[in-house]
């Protein structure tokens, strides 16, 4: 039996189709913005570099060093996890499928600046009036959109079936 023909982990390319979307973007960012100068590119959106050296919305950013390893680890089991999940899978897609590829390609691209840099790059800046959400990148986005789909195949879609 052949994994990549038999089961969804032939999908992976999607996955690997975002890493290198968010890869670039985060390159993009890195050489065109200035760091914390906001660059309005339409209302309540602005291109905005930060660097986050924690989880989500900074979580354990000032910890001294240690949450660096700790993060890449996660990323690292989780996106075996989510491998081994696609090995398991039908090698269709379904909203599993794609919400799996999604999550992992977040998880991969997160991973590899945390590597490599010890920070991620975030610079998608969303905001009303006054008020900023947590800036983040596309791999941020990947991971939420596959949440989101996770949740939603689970409670609405499976459980009419």
């Amino acid at each position: 039996m052949n994994i990549f023909t038999q089961t969804a982990i032939k999908t992976i390319w999607l996955a690997i189709i975002l890493i290198i979307v968010d890869q670039i973007t985060k390159n993009l960012a890195n050489s065109y913005l200035v760091f914390a100068q906001p660059y309005p590119l339409i209302p309540n959106l602005n291109l905005t570099l930060i660097y986050n050296e924690g989880a989500a919305f900074s979580f354990l950013a000032n910890m001294g060093g240690w949450q660096r390893w700790f993060f890449a680890g996660l990323s690292f089991i989780v996106s075996g996890g989510l491998i081994y999940w696609l090995k398991t899978l039908a090698p269709k897609f379904t909203l599993d499928v794609v919400a799996i590829n999604l999550i992992l390609s977040g998880a991969i691209g997160n991973l590899i600046e945390r590597v490599m840099y010890g920070k991620v790059t975030d610079f998608v800046d969303f905001y009303i009036g006054t008020w900023h959400y947590a800036t983040f990148n596309v791999a941020d986005m990947a991971i939420s959109i596959g949440a989101v789909l996770l949740i939603y195949n689970e409670f609405f879609i499976k459980k009419k079936k």
